[in-house]
């Protein structure tokens, strides 16, 4: 038993150092790559919705970074609804309800409007036990702008929830963030990589994640 276990650990090892040896530098000691410049891009507003996530009180007001991000979602949810694009809001249900007794309150500058359709999930993922595919494909929606908190959480994992379900997911860089640098670069390292790998940030790929930024995102 003790052999086979010093057997495995030394196998182990090996690969570790295999990995230090073409890298020149240990496993532990990577750094996350270079991440590829949001890029401009030109949805089709009637396919399209823009995603609004956990920009809500308390959660996002004890935030400084999520609090920063407000007037940039607030410049896109301008443009999405001059242009007729659908907007979706969600956010986490208090005690992991589905339709919670009462909703989170989104912060002013962003909040619903009339008729807005406001999808609550139990998990990061908005897409997990929700009706949220079921409504954007009743209005014909091919691509999902995501912003809102976290960009290693909640936008991460609704990110890759889009693409297993074949939707084509634009990120608006400066309407998404996180508690720390590290996080918001391991957010979108993930985000490229994942699934259809778009590592190199190719535009509107379908079926995979573009990173973009408001103010390069144009509706048509």
């Amino acid at each position: 038993m003790i052999s086979r276990f010093f057997a495995r650990l030394a196998r182990s090892l090996a690969v570790i150092s295999v990995a230090a040896a073409s890298t020149g530098a240990p496993a532990w000691a990577q750094q996350v790559p270079q991440m590829p410049p949001p890029l401009a891009v030109t949805v089709n507003a009637p396919a399209t919705a823009l995603l609004v996530m956990d920009v809500v009180a308390p959660l996002c007001t004890s935030q400084p970074p999520c609090v920063a991000l407000v007037p940039h979602i607030a410049a896109l949810i301008a443009a999405a609804r001059r242009a007729g694009a659908l907007v979706v809001y969600s956010a986490a249900a208090p005690g992991g309800l589905v339709q919670p007794v009462t909703a989170p309150a989104f912060l002013p500058a962003i909040a619903p409007q009339s008729g807005d359709p406001i999808v609550f999930g139990n998990g990061q993922d908005r897409f997990f036990a929700t009706a949220l595919d079921e409504l954007l494909r009743r209005h014909g929606v091919t691509t999902l702008i995501l912003a809102g908190w976290r960009e290693n959480g909640s936008v991460l994992y609704t990110a890759v929830g889009a693409n297993l379900r074949n939707y084509t997911a634009v990120v608006a860089e400066d309407g998404t963030s996180a508690s720390t640098d590290y996080d918001v670069a391991i957010g979108r390292y993930q985000m490229l990589t994942q699934l259809s790998n778009n590592a190199k940030n190719e535009p509107l790929k379908k079926g995979a994640v573009t990173l973009s930024r408001g103010d390069l995102i144009s509706f048509r």
